[in-house]
């Protein structure tokens, strides 16, 4: 097993370890950002910022595409590495270092965003939102290290742990875009790109199927009833650049509840329900 070990090419461990970390912040940014949305990266800045919506999304934003980018540099490398001939390694070998990345993510995300800068918790309206940090550095963090430690000393090609590393990227990719079919929710906010005309989002609105609620003072940010996969579809093709719901009140998007909204968004001009 060391002769195995000492032949597998330095590049193809730091491509996969990239990788690994890499979908960590994935996993993050999907499931907590825009599924569960129980926080945005820099939600806990002080207002104005904290409490700004497009702010927020393009924080998300750069944070995704900073993950994207890691992920591109552990292709390189493991296309490299191949390319010169290196062994590609073991499924167990690829797991393990994907998996110590992975779980490092979790615990320089923990210790640094969450408690060091304080930029965020994993549940911002928690009354303990230690237990929920705590948990989720645990299950995403520790066993996926102490799941390194574990692992058979065989496996097959590369393959296998390629295939299952792709898969869980394209199942992520598919829960975030129907995201806000599985909240719950009976509202949903439509945040449209800039430059758009206020009729031709009421239109895609209209096209939609969905019953307009509210605006705010930009006129880019919507409040309509929740809507279908069908009405989902249609307003990202209209120029959606976010569809979203929150089964919270409190959550990150606490705002689009009139009563419950922060002072920034206080000013929002409800619509009547005759529209």
């Amino acid at each position: 097993m060391d002769a195995i070990a000492e032949t597998f090419d330095r590049r193809i461990r730091a491509g996969w370890l990239l990788l690994g970390f890499a979908l960590g912040g994935f996993l993050d940014g999907i499931v907590l950002h825009q599924i569960l949305q129980w926080h945005h990266l820099l939600s806990g800045l002080a207002d104005p910022a904290g409490s700004n919506l497009r702010f927020q999304i393009m924080a998300d934003g750069l944070f995704h595409l900073f993950m994207y980018v890691l992920a591109v540099a552990g292709a390189v490398l493991l296309v490299a590495a191949r390319a010169a001939g290196a062994r590609p390694g073991t499924t167990t070998e690829i797991l393990r270092v994907a998996l110590v990345g992975f779980g490092v993510w979790h615990i320089f995300d923990a210790v640094l965003s969450h408690w060091l800068l304080g930029l965020h918790r994993i549940k911002m309206n928690s009354d303990m939102p230690l237990a929920w940090d705590m948990a989720w550095l645990v299950i995403f963090g520790i066993v996926p290290l102490l799941m390194v430690v574990v692992l058979p000393n065989r496996g097959g090609p590369a393959r296998g742990a390629s295939a299952a590393l792709t898969s869980i990227v394209l199942l992520a990719g598919l829960a975030a875009g129907a995201g806000p079919l599985f909240n719950g929710a009976a509202n949903s906010v439509i945040v449209f790109r800039g430059g758009m005309e206020p009729a031709t989002m009421m239109r895609a609105i209209q096209v939609a199927d969905a019953r307009l609620k509210w605006v705010d003072g930009s006129g880019t940010v919507w409040a309509v009833d929740r809507v279908s996969w069908r009405g989902l579809v249609i307003l990202y093709v209209r120029g959606a650049l976010v569809v979203s719901t929150t089964p919270i009140i409190a959550g990150c998007l606490a705002w689009t509840d009139p009563a419950g909204a922060s002072p920034e968004f206080r000013s929002l001009r409800a619509i009547p329900d005759s529209l």
